[in-house]
């Protein structure tokens, strides 16, 4: 029997075209993986953030007097509940956490909230940090701040005529001017709308994103309250900051300034505690 030649050439040609079935780029340019067969994918990095701080001790003792200036009138035994605050409940403290304090005085009474969320983001091709963008902008938008006053739409002058001014307050015609609203208590309206530069705002000087908000509003008695909230991001952490602070007379407005610089002073030592 005559035996059939081998031929080197042919067994190359199909160890390239098995090598080729096995390995190299799918039809759609993605990379294959040789020996799972699966086009692999890349993975958003992580957020930097991976536990939070326990929150009812993230506030220092002399911050909480100078946000709850009742307390200090207290007994001992008294302040030390007061200045313990109360933890939030949640199901998950390396995700999200949050503690409350509260102070009365003859003059008023002030109310502290902060809340801190870790976002994790389940989708791989999306970073802790955008999600967490996400949560903010949601925030952001309910807040519904205002455009900054120096912003006036192209070919629409003010009613004086001059682009660069601004009416000073409502129409004397107007439900709001001279009185509050559902009340025949005269009020000045710069008292209860923060003045120029207090506005709710963006802010520039905190974390990644960060803005405030300014709310004058009835509290469920004769009474209003201010609430000032600052609410920031650092990459996939969210922090809010609330305080708040309701007088004993209706007709005491509390002051805008003061409770801002407040509430921006103790997001700025949260935001550093999370750079620590």
């Amino acid at each position: 029997m005559q035996r059939k030649a081998y031929v080197p050439g042919l067994a190359a040609l199909l160890v390239t075209l098995v090598a080729g079935c096995t390995s190299g780029t799918g039809g759609d340019g993605s990379d294959i993986d040789a020996k799972a067969g699966v086009p692999t994918t890349s993975t958003a990095p992580p957020g930097k953030y991976r536990t939070l701080r326990e929150p009812c001790g993230s506030v220092d003792r002399a911050t909480l007097r100078d946000l709850l200036p009742g307390a200090g009138r207290l007994p001992e035994d008294q302040q030390e509940k007061v200045f313990k605050g109360t933890a939030a409940v949640t199901y998950d403290t390396d995700r999200r956490v949050g503690c409350s304090w509260s102070a009365d005085s003859p003059d008023a009474s002030h109310h502290l909230v902060i809340d801190v969320e870790r976002v994790v983001s389940y989708d791989p091709a999306v970073s802790d940090a955008d999600k967490a963008q996400e949560v903010y902008a949601k925030k952001e938008d309910g807040a519904a701040l205002p455009p900054p006053v120096d912003e006036e739409p192209e070919g629409e002058p003010s009613p004086s005529g001059s682009p660069s001014e601004k009416p000073s307050g409502p129409p004397s015609g107007s439900p709001s001017a001279g009185k509050t609203p559902n009340s025949g208590t005269t009020t000045t309206p710069a008292k209860t709308t923060p003045p120029p530069g207090l506005q709710p705002r963006l802010l520039d000087d905190l974390g990644d994103a960060a803005f405030v908000d300014d709310v004058f509003a009835p509290s469920g008695s004769a009474a209003k309250r201010r609430t000032v909230s600052v609410v920031f991001r650092t990459s996939n952490v969210v922090v809010t900051v609330r305080y708040a602070e309701q007088p004993a007379h209706p007709t005491t407005v509390p002051d805008s300034k003061e409770l801002q610089e407040k509430a921006r002073g103790l997001a700025r030592k949260l935001a550093d505690q999370l750079n620590e």
